[in-house]
């Protein structure tokens, strides 16, 4: 005869049941991509498998050789990765270029072409929402420059290009424009492209059918002479903007009119703690996921500052520094779960990883490092 189950204990095995399919529905695997440099032992582009559940990692694998991929983007379809090849000469041409490559099972890269960016040194690139076109900071040549992309991830004709002019008072870094980055707002609708060189941030209207980034309705955005603005991230729901500004090691963060492009500074703050004297300089923003923190690394002071900001105003705190367990963090991505940070030492040849609390935002090391050379990018791709 069939046995009674109580009520209060079938409701406990099915709240358990339940509460453990989301716990593993939650946990996904990913491949991860590592940007390089490859004046030294690195030959191109690395990959590893990537569980967010527990950080843990697969082994380590170069996934296409290239020349200097020191910037990647990953298509929305999950079939192409980009990459900047951050060279002063291309076909004999005072020019960086840009690869297209298609993503093959476990992680191999297959290259599909190769095209010109239209000025030297490309440093950043970001795809549009569709998918259809690539933007790319070239910081040796001070502009910026849109290509297109075809449904088969093949790179074709550049749709814009625009020279930005000027210089400012560091006379070492700034005798020139040096684009740094390029972002799209969420929307899509703006381009902003953060000039080390001038100490703008310019904001360019963009049409996502034909590629263009116009001049008309440009605006920009001066911040402090010397400042040197480097990357920008948009926070993904509020009308903020955070840009880091390598030469003062300060962090800006900025209101942004999603109907205009218009920015307008709200307050800086040093991304150092106040003893520190010793030489710095900034190179990765990035915000939570949850939206409520927002991350920034520091080449000497080889550390993750992490702040908080207050959204109705979107002032900003320094809450700590933690330090990345090898020099010279270039670049960091946050895990798209939010739960772990992986920040890249160029230096040390090695990507440390850090467990983020969801409640601080704070971050807690590990114990667990790759060895990547050289690596200067991180991006994941959920499979």
């Amino acid at each position: 005869m069939p046995i009674a189950v109580p009520q209060r204990f079938l409701s406990i095995g099915v709240f358990l049941a339940l509460v453990m399919g989301l716990h593993f529905a939650s946990a996904a695997d990913f491949q991860v991509f590592f940007g390089t440099y490859t004046n030294g032992s690195s030959r191109g582009i690395y990959s590893c498998r990537y569980n967010d559940h527990a950080g843990t990692f697969g082994a380590v694998h170069l996934a296409a050789e290239s020349a200097n991929p020191s910037f990647l983007a990953i298509h929305g379809n999950g079939r192409f990765l980009f990459a900047v090849n951050e060279t002063n000469e291309y076909e004999g041409k005072a020019s960086g270029a840009v690869s297209s490559f298609r993503i093959k099972e476990g992680g191999a890269l297959e290259r599909i072409n190769q095209v010109p960016t239209g000025g030297s040194a490309p440093c950043h690139l970001t795809l549009d929402r569709n998918g259809r076109f690539l933007l790319i900071a070239n910081y040796n040549g001070g502009n910026v420059s849109a290509i297109a992309i075809g449904s088969d991830g093949r790179l074709g004709e550049m749709t814009e290009k625009i020279q930005h002019l000027g210089k400012s008072v560091n006379r070492h870094r700034q005798s020139a424009p040096h684009a740094h980055s390029i972002n799209l707002d969420p929307q899509g609708r703006f381009a902003a492209a953060a000039d080390l060189g001038v100490d703008k941030v310019f904001v360019y209207p963009f049409d996502s059918r034909s590629g263009r980034v116009s001049l008309r309705g440009a605006q920009s955005l001066s911040l402090a002479p010397g400042a040197g603005p480097r990357h920008l991230a948009f926070h993904p729901t509020q009308s903020l903007a955070f840009v880091n500004n390598e030469l003062h090691s300060t962090l800006s963060s900025l209101a942004f009119d999603p109907s205009t492009g218009k920015l307008n500074l709200i307050e800086t703050r040093s991304t150092l703690p106040n003893d520190y004297s010793g030489g710095n300089s900034t190179a990765e923003t990035q915000v939570h996921p949850n939206g409520r923190y927002v991350y920034v690394s520091n080449r000497g002071h080889d550390s993750i500052a992490v702040f908080q900001f207050e959204p109705n105003r979107g002032s900003i705190t320094l809450l700590e520094n933690e330090p990345t367990g090898g020099r010279t963090p270039r670049n960091f991505s946050l895990d798209p779960s939010g739960k772990f940070l992986l920040a890249a030492n160029q230096s040390s040849d090695a990507v440390t990883l850090f467990r983020v609390n969801p409640s601080s935002g704070l971050l807690s090391a590990t114990g667990t490092s790759l060895e990547v050379p050289t690596p200067v990018c991180i991006r994941f791709l959920r499979l």
